[in-house]
């Protein structure tokens, strides 16, 4: 078993989310706890990350969540690293989006899913999902740090990877149909596309158990959605596959998913 320190848990649990929110002073914030993870190829570290702030550091209203590295040889957290989110309102009016998932590319550097609740399955037009790259090799400690203003000046520094939403709609997608909670990142099986090798990202949605869902007046399908990214080896240099001793085989195109390919420009 691993246990975090006690700062990230909520000590007086409600049943209700007003209630246990108004209770507690520290810790994460309802229903928004450890929310993504990923073990990094060499099998030694455990990285989880926040889906969003801890009470402490400004709750939903701030800007910065925690990130946190854990030894699996022995369970103990090593780090703490603070990763920023866009605001996605307005400068007088702040307001930010949440972290589903956290993949790694090598043993430091990972793909963070960083996303708003809008599209399809609310009822709303989609407006922010993104995927961004994150290293952590030289990124600053926050274990001894509280506070948003604390963590914001120590965020790790975050670059575009992908843009969901401009590539879906680049894809026959609408702010409308596009899933309101991409949830989920992993790296599948390198594949040769036109004779070209590319790592396959793949990226889920979470439909909350909601088969159909109310679109302007409309039952329309609101199913679990796959879509693959192919990744040429410029766009990732320091890719590192998972190390699996027996690696299954998947074919994607028998599971009907959809595909896209990111390479380089020149």
């Amino acid at each position: 078993m691993i246990t975090l320190p006690e700062k990230f848990a909520a000590t007086t649990p409600a049943a209700t989310e007003a209630a246990e929110i108004a209770a507690n002073t520290s810790g994460r914030v309802t229903n928004k706890g450890m929310e993504g993870l990923a073990i990094t190829p060499d099998g030694k570290t455990l990285v989880g990350v926040m889906q969003s702030p801890l009470a402490q550091d400004g709750g939903t209203a701030a800007s910065t969540v925690r990130i946190v590295t854990i030894d699996l040889a022995t369970g103990k957290v090593t780090h703490e690293y603070a990763y920023q989110l866009d605001n996605i309102g307005t400068a007088a009016k702040p307001k930010y989006g949440t972290i589903s998932e956290i993949v790694a590319i090598n043993d430091h550097e990972f793909i963070i899913d960083e996303r708003d609740g809008k599209g399809l399955g609310d009822d709303s037009k989609a407006v922010q999902k993104k995927l961004y790259t994150i290293n952590l090799s030289g990124a600053q400690d926050v274990s001894n740090d509280t506070g948003a203003t604390a963590l914001a000046g120590k965020a790790v520094t975050k670059t575009l990877f992908v843009d969901l939403v401009a590539l879906l709609k680049a894809n026959g997608y609408t702010d409308r149909t596009i899933p309101a909670k991409i949830e989920g990142l992993a790296f599948g099986p390198d594949v040769w596309v036109d004779g070209v090798l590319q790592h396959s990202l793949i990226v889920v949605n979470d439909n909350d158990f909601l088969d159909t869902v109310d679109v302007n007046g409309t039952p329309t399908a609101n199913p679990s959605q796959f879509f693959v990214l192919g990744i040429t080896g410029d766009v990732l240099a320091n890719y590192q596959a998972q190390q699996i001793p027996e690696p299954a085989t998947l074919a994607l195109a028998a599971l009907g998913l959809t595909g896209f390919m990111l390479r380089r420009r020149k």
